[in-house]
């Protein structure tokens, strides 16, 4: 799991830059609560036969690019390119903060993460599809945040982990709902306990 404002559809296919990531959750998490309850409850699978290289990425985006340099420049303020990687820049982390004007210094963070996902249905898909959900472009999948707090968070699900900053927690569930919903994959139930109390913190003010 590698990882700041949920990710929105756009092409990979070259280095043309990326819609505005956000329209996707809708304000108040009214559709976010309405997908969390058609989302299957199930305890968390096995790590048995679990790799990251079971998920590849980042993909090429063509021209020596990959999806990570797409994510980093569309996070990213005053991003300075070298033909199409990302070589500079300013990145906030809406998990806690942090600041970073090197790129090294940013994770791609999955907002599920992949041995999340395999626990819950993604080891039955093959290698094709969990590619596909790594390198997610479209769902609010793929996040610039500060390395410390991507290594924090891990593979714990909501009911283990939280973003530091709390004004982010209507996103947060909301991006993570997204994500579960549309890979049809399973919550725990105290997963899904702590996404129904951070949804019910959602409010227009503070859904975006």
């Amino acid at each position: 799991m590698v990882a700041l404002a949920a990710a929105l559809a756009f092409g990979v296919a070259g280095c043309v830059p990326p819609d505005e990531p956000g329209t996707e959750s809708p304000s108040g998490g009214g559709n976010a609560v309405q997908q969390l309850g058609q989302l299957t409850v199930a305890t968390a699978g096995s790590m048995k036969g679990y790799s990251r290289d079971h998920f590849p990425h980042w993909r090429n985006t063509g021209k020596n690019c990959d999806v990570r340099d797409t994510i980093l420049q569309r996070d990213g303020k005053d991003v300075k390119l070298s033909g199409c990687n990302v070589v500079g820049g300013r990145w906030e982390s809406v998990y806690d903060g942090r600041s970073a004007a090197d790129p090294s210094d940013v994770d791609i963070d999955h907002m599920v993460p992949l041995a999340n996902a395999w626990r819950s249905g993604a080891d039955e898909w093959d290698d094709q599809k969990r590619g596909d959900f790594a390198n997610d472009t479209t769902r609010p999948q793929l996040l610039a945040v500060s390395a410390s707090s991507n290594r924090a968070k891990g593979d714990q699900d909501p009911s283990q982990w939280k973003p530091a900053n709390r004004e982010y927690w209507c996103k947060y569930a909301e991006s993570w709902v997204t994500v579960k919903h549309h890979w049809r994959l399973t919550v725990t139930s105290a997963e899904k306990t702590a996404l129904t109390d951070m949804l019910e913190g959602c409010t227009v003010g503070n859904a975006s």
